[in-house]
């Protein structure tokens, strides 16, 4: 960073990370809560899995963080993390899409520790706002286009965000959660991925992944042939 990024981060408070660091999430919203879908929302099955995709907006949250990946934060898809395999040990060998698609399910699955996915939250006493806890100074500081913390209650101003934010430092650290002197990567600015049980947890969604397992795992068992011949 130039020198006068230090001095930044000092003033501004940024040294705690972009995102809620660990403690418990403070609501002080006043907005109307959000009405219960009577159901779970259906599947839209040309979208990747998300550990959002039941939520009523979970599907365009979707959309949103792809769309964010393939525009301002395309150099994610260009970096291969150096701790990848504990996150997507396929996610060397796949394309772009899928490379996009682990993105958006890491975000999922984080949002969910950092605001149990409720785009209104704000948390430490009124500093970190929306899905992924952003601070507005941080916003301010990576030139996201909402800077404020009520318009990072929205949605889309959110992910959008927080997908600028990590397409800065994964490539500049290569690694999503590693930790050598300091943590690296998402884990510099994410207190919820340094946690150890909740950063395995968010590792076993995304393993769990197809386009993040070998392709041996994924493809359908041969039947054996006495079976084969009975189905006949």
């Amino acid at each position: 960073m130039i020198g006068k990024t230090a001095i930044f981060l000092v003033l501004m408070g940024l040294g705690s990370g972009a995102f809620a660091q660990e403690g418990p999430l403070i609501s002080q919203t006043h907005a109307a809560p959000q009405a219960l879908a009577v159901a779970p929302a259906s599947r839209d099955n040309h979208l990747p899995r998300t550990s959002w995709e039941n939520r009523r907006n979970g599907a365009l949250w979707t959309r949103i963080a792809l769309a964010a990946v393939a525009s301002h934060g395309a150099p994610l898809l260009e970096v291969v993390p150096r701790d990848i395999a504990e996150w997507c040990p396929a996610y060397p060998d796949q394309t772009a899409e899928n490379r996009a698609a682990f993105w958006a399910a890491l975000l999922s699955t984080l949002s969910r520790y950092e605001s149990t996915w409720n785009p209104n939250a704000v948390g430490g006493n009124g500093r970190w706002f929306g899905l992924m806890q952003i601070f507005p100074p941080t916003a301010e500081f990576r030139d996201c286009r909402v800077q404020t913390g009520e318009g990072l209650k929205r949605a889309s101003a959110n992910l959008n965000c927080a997908i600028r934010i990590m397409a800065t430092t994964v490539p500049r650290d290569g690694a999503i959660s590693v930790k050598n002197t300091r943590w690296r990567g998402v884990a510099a600015d994410c207190g919820p991925i340094r946690n150890d049980w909740k950063r395995r947890d968010m590792q076993r969604y995304t393993r769990k992944q197809t386009y993040c397992r070998a392709l041996g795992e994924v493809r359908p068992k041969k039947r054996p042939e006495t079976q084969a011949a009975l189905a006949e």
